[in-house]
C-alpha cells in the first residue's frame, strides 16, 4: 500500500477472481488503497496460468495482483464468512465478481454485509444487469465479446469471426468498475452513507462497442443500418518487406500524402474521394487505393516519408517490440521488483504521471495466503481463533 497515493487510507475487502476484479482492484491498489485480496484456499484461478516458476505464481497473477495483501478465506465454511464479514466491519469498499444468487447462498448479500458495516460501498461485478432476461447466466470475455458483435465485427473486416486476442470485455468493465467504486466513494463522503452498486460486463461492453456502431439507428425511424464504415476498413498497410500503421485520414493528410508520393494529381482525378465527407460515403474504394500504393515501398522508406510530411504513423509492433520499445523505457513504464520467492520481476506499470500524491509500486504480488494472519488480526481476531481457522481450513497461513 502506497502512502503517497491519492487512495492512502482506502480499504478494500476484495472477493474478485480471474481478470475483471483482480485488474480493477490492481489499479485501486497502485493509486494507494490497501486491498485485501480474498480467495479461496485453491487460490484464485489465474494463480494458474503458466508460465511460472513456483506453484500458483503465474504472470497473469504477478501481473495483476501487486500492491494487494493477500488473504485465504473459504466463505462456505462458518467460520470463513463471519471473518469476510469482519474484515468488512473496517472496509471502505466490498468487490466481488460472483453471481447474486450464490452470494445469497452464501449469506453475503448487500444486506449482509451492511448489517456488518452500513458505510462499506457494495460493489457487485456481474454478467449480466439483474434486471434482465440474462440475469444469473455465467459470463467470461469470450462469452461478453461475442454478444456485444466484437468477433462478427472482426468477420465483416474481412476475416472469419474471431475474438479480439485481448481480455477486451474483462478490461474494459474493470476500469469502469475504478470510476464506478470511485464515485461511489466521493458519494459517500458527501452523503456519509454507502450503498450497492451493480456493474454488468454485457451492458458495459455494449455501450463500448455501440458508440462507435450504432451508425444509421441512431436515429428513430432509422436513417441505415448500424456500423462505422471506417472502422470495418482500416487495418495496417502491407509495404513491400511488413506492414506500417499510417492514418491518412483528413483533407490535409490526404492531400499531403498524395504530394508526397509525387501524384498530387491523383486527388483532383477523384473527386469523390477528394474530401472527408466524400472519402466517408466511400471507405472501401479510398482504404484500396491506398493498400495498392503502400506496397510500392518498404516500411522504413514509408516511416521516413510519412513522418517527414507530418502523416500520423507507426511500425506494427510485434509483442517483443512493445516490451523493448524505446519510448517505454524511457518514461520508466515498466517496474522492475524483486520477489521474495519469484526473482527478479518485470511488471507493467502505472501510466499516469502525478505532481503530487504518486501512485507507485510497492508490494510485490502476494503469495496464497502469505498475509492471512496479519490481516486477521487487524481485523480484532484472537490467536485462538485464527488457529481455529486455520485448522478447520478456512483458511491459511501463508507466511
Amino acid at each position: 500500500m502506497s502512502a503517497t497515493g491519492p487512495l492512502h487510507g482506502i480499504r478494500i475487502v476484495d472477493l474478485t477472481t480471474v481478470i475483471m476484479g483482480p485488474y480493477a482492484t490492481q489499479i485501486l491498489a497502485d493509486y494507494g488503497a490497501d486491498v485485501i485480496k480474498v480467495e479461496p484456499p485453491e487460490g484464485d484461478i489465474m494463480r494458474g496460468a503458466a508460465p511460472m516458476k513456483g506453484p500458483k505464481m503465474g504472470h497473469l497473477h504477478l501481473q495483476m495482483n501487486r500492491n494487494k495483501r493477500g488473504v485465504v478465506l473459504d466463505v462456505k465454511k462458518e467460520g470463513g464468512r463471519r471473518a469476510l464479514l469482519r474484515l468488512c466491519e473496517k472496509a471502505d469498499v466490498f468487490v466481488h465478481n460472483v453471481r447474486p444468487a450464490a452470494m445469497r447462498r452464501l449469506r453475503l448479500s448487500y444486506d449482509e454485509v451492511r448489517a456488518a458495516n452500513p458505510r462499506i460501498v457494495y460493489a457487485s461485478l456481474l454478467g449480466f444487469g439483474s434486471g434482465g432476461p440474462y440475469a444469473g447466466k455465467p459470463a467470461y470475455d469470450d462469452l461478453i465479446q461475442g454478444a456485444c458483435a466484437l468477433p462478427a465485427l472482426l468477420g465483416r473486416a474481412g476475416g472469419p469471426p474471431a475474438y479480439v486476442p485481448a481480455n477486451m470485455a474483462d478490461r474494459v468493465v474493470a476500469v469502469n468498475a475504478v470510476h464506478v467504486i470511485l464515485a461511489a466513494l466521493l458519494c459517500r463522503e458527501r452523503t456519509g452513507e454507502g450503498q450497492e452498486v451493480e456493474l454488468p460486463m454485457f451492458e458495459t461492453l455494449a455501450q463500448f462497442v455501440l458508440d462507435d456502431h450504432m451508425g444509421g439507428r441512431t436515429f428513430d425511424p432509422p436513417l441505415g443500418p448500424p456500423g462505422y464504415s471506417r472502422l470495418l476498413h482500416r487495418r495496417p498497410f502491407e509495404t513491400k518487406d511488413g506492414y506500417v500503421c499510417a492514418l491518412v485520414y483528413n483533407d490535409k493528410q490526404w492531400e499531403g500524402f498524395f504530394h508526397a508520393i509525387g501524384r498530387p494529381g491523383d486527388v483532383a482525378a477523384n473527386p469523390h474521394l477528394a474530401t472527408y465527407a466524400e472519402r466517408a460515403r466511400n471507405y472501401e474504394e479510398a482504404y484500396a487505393s491506398l493498400a495498392t500504393i503502400f506496397k510500392t515501398r518498404t516500411t522504413r522508406e514509408w516511416l521516413d516519408l510519412l513522418e517527414a510530411n507530418d502523416i500520423p504513423c507507426v511500425r506494427l509492433n510485434q509483442l517483443d517490440d512493445l516490451i523493448d520499445d524505446p519510448h517505454l523505457r524511457a518514461v520508466g513504464f515498466f517496474q522492475e521488483i524483486d520477489h521474495p520467492t519469484e526473482g527478479r520481476l518485470r511488471l507493467t506499470g502505472i501510466p499516469s504521471r502525478w505532481s503530487e500524491s504518486r501512485p507507485s509500486v510497492d508490494r510485490p504480488p502476494p503469495r496464497l495466503g502469505e498475509h492471512s494472519v496479519e490481516v486477521l488480526r487487524e481485523a480484532g481476531l484472537t490467536p485462538a481463533e485464527i488457529e481455529r481457522l486455520i485448522a478447520e481450513g478456512a483458511t491459511v497461513d501463508g507466511r
